[in-house]
Parts: C-alpha cells; structure tokens; sequence
C-alpha cells in the first residue's frame, strides 16, 4: 500500500511539473462518440471521397485578417468580428462529423474546430496575459459538436491524436508564443497533406528549434508527446523528415523552455 502510494504521489508530482497541453488535457476526457479515422500512410489531398464537404471560408477570411503570416494574432481586432466568428461556430455546430466523412475532411474539421474555438476561449477571456490563467482552458467541455460538448483537450488527445497524424501537433494552436504558429489560412480537404508539410516545415525550422549537425535543442512538444513522433522511428528521425539541417543519429536531445505569453499582436 505504502509502495503504491508512493507511486501515485511520484506521477501526480510529474504531471504538475510538466504543465504542458499535452498533460492538462488528456486526464478523464473522451471523444464523446466522435469519429476519427486513422491517416493512411501516404494522405492525399481530396474532396471527392467525402460524404460531406465542409466550406471553412468564413475561418480562412478571419484568419487572413486577423492572423499575420507569422502566426502572431491581432485579438483585439478579432473581438470586432465577433458576428462572423460566431456564425462559423455555429456552422461547425451544425456539421456533427460521421463514419461517412473522409479522413480529410476530418482532419480539417477537427483541426480548425480546434483552433477556432481557442481564438474564441482567448476573446471570451481577453485581456489575459496566457491561456494558462484560463481556468479548465483544456479541460472544461465548452466546444459544441451536434448535441455534444467537448473540450479542446478531448479533441486533441481523443480525436486527432488518435489519428495517428503526428503532424497535427504543428497546425493545432494553443494561443502561445512557444506554440506552433496559427497558420493564416484554414485547414481544408482539398490541401491538407500540403498544409500539414508546411506547417511541419516551418515550425521545424522555426526559432521554436535550435538545430545543427550535432546538437539538437528542440521544443518541448517532441517531450510531451514522444510516443506520436516514434512509432517508426527516433525522435530525430522524425525531425530530419522535415529539417534544413539534418542531425546526426545519436545527437543527445535536450527541450527548450516553454513560453506560454500569448500569441499576441502587441
């Protein structure tokens, strides 16, 4: 019992010390019946498989406005464009995903369900220095799907993650400087293999990394969520799919800081 004890205190201790996105919003949630359908190995690009093509353009307006090619976020411009962000809410409200939609529409839908109703956590709550001071900013189910409600952590851990797209870890945004930028188009069936490269590409060779032949200094999100970037292969393996610079095997690799400010337009 002692022993048991002891080990349950270790793994509380952990999870408080590691705060990241990953570990704030994984603990008891679930897909609340969503679907999710694996990514084949080789994803195309494609409308034509699809049940349901989903329009994201009032996003992709929002997002060109708003959003400056450096993923940093003019919120407080956003808040005057309350309406049209509402309205594509309520569409995604409205487009409840099924078993018949296909894997690119998915990862779009989910994708920008995701990144739409974070902009809409940080205006609700706006002025606010980190989404970290945002009580239940992961796990609260504020996110309305058909006649559910789920929260962003659910999406991310129970739905996209399960995927098996590593490369989502770089389109989904969680409002912060050390985040991947939010990219200033929305994520559609039509380019969604190309939109998951780039954004792979660029937050790889981003500052968010310090990358050489032999050093390999990299964002704690390769900590956080190891297990997704190695199932065929290391860590740099994964890396070097996407780096300028390619490292050594071997290379010891060490995780930057996190910094959770805002993503903000100052």
């Amino acid at each position: 019992m002692k022993k048991s004890f002891l080990n349950l205190s270790v793994f509380v201790i952990g999870i408080c010390l590691c705060a990241s996105c990953s570990l704030l919003s994984s603990a008891g949630l679930t897909s609340k019946g969503l679907p999710s359908t694996q990514v084949p190995d080789k994803l195309t690009s494609t409308t034509a498989n699809s049940a349901v093509n989903v329009d994201h353009a009032i996003w992709d307006e929002l997002l060109k406005k708003h959003v400056k090619s450096n993923g940093m976020v003019d919120y407080k411009d956003f808040k005057n464009d309350r309406e049209k962000l509402n309205k594509y809410l309520e569409m995604l409200s409205n487009q409840e995903p099924t078993k018949d939609w296909s894997v690119q529409e998915q990862l779009a839908y989910y994708i920008n369900l995701y990144n739409a109703y974070t902009v809409d956590l940080i205006l609700k709550n706006y002025p606010v220095k980190s989404i970290k001071d945002i009580k239940g900013a992961w796990t609260n189910d504020f996110v309305k799907v058909g006649d559910k409600t789920i929260s962003l952590g659910g999406i991310e851990n129970s739905i996209l993650r399960k995927m098996k797209e590593p490369r989502i870890h770089f389109a989904i945004n969680c409002a912060s400087m050390s985040c991947p930028k939010l990219m200033n188009e929305a994520y559609t069936a039509a380019h969604i293999n190309e939109q998951l490269d780039k954004a792979a590409i660029e937050f790889i060779n981003s500052d968010k990394n310090d990358i050489s032949k032999n050093s390999a200094k990299l964002s704690s999100i390769f900590d956080w969520y190891k297990k997704d970037f190695t199932e065929n292969g290391t860590v740099i393996d994964y890396v070097n799919k996407f780096s300028n610079t390619k490292i050594n095997s071997g290379v010891r690799i060490t995780y930057k800081d996190y910094d959770w400010n805002l993503n903000e337009i100052k």
